[in-house]
């Protein structure tokens, strides 16, 4: 098994953004991670507490993930925390050593977990 992060910062508190957004951040983590969505065992989404307009899962359900459990959080509002951030984790089945992962962070989440993108590869990263 193998654990995937990722975040993005939507630009504002809107349906049709939260969603994009999440969408290009998961087809990023699929593509840079060769994922085979038969092998997706669970998607876990969280939202800053300003992004309250749609649920970030919607994405995976509309990119075809009909089968996979997912679940949607709130994150704790912390005084100072990243403004408008999707998280995700995924889990999925893989005989990857976890040192091959490429966690991907864009549009200023880069931030959250900078120790996860080292190394990634060039224009990965937003910033």
């Amino acid at each position: 098994m193998l654990a995937l992060r990722g975040a993005t910062q939507v630009a504002s508190n809107d349906p049709h953004e939260i969603v994009r957004a999440t969408t290009e951040l998961l087809r990023e983590l699929v593509t840079r991670n060769a994922l085979d969505p038969a092998d997706l065992i669970s998607i876990w989404f969280t939202a800053s507490p300003d992004l309250t307009a749609a649920y970030p899962a919607r994405a995976a359900r509309e990119m075809g993930f009909v089968d996979v459990p997912l679940m949607c959080a709130s994150e704790i509002d912390v005084p100072g925390g990243s403004p408008r951030a999707v998280r995700v984790l995924i889990h999925t089945h893989s005989a990857r050593p976890r040192a091959e992962a490429a966690h991907v962070y864009l549009h200023g989440a880069a931030s959250l977990r900078p120790d996860l993108v080292t190394g990634a590869p060039a224009g990965s990263v937003e910033a």
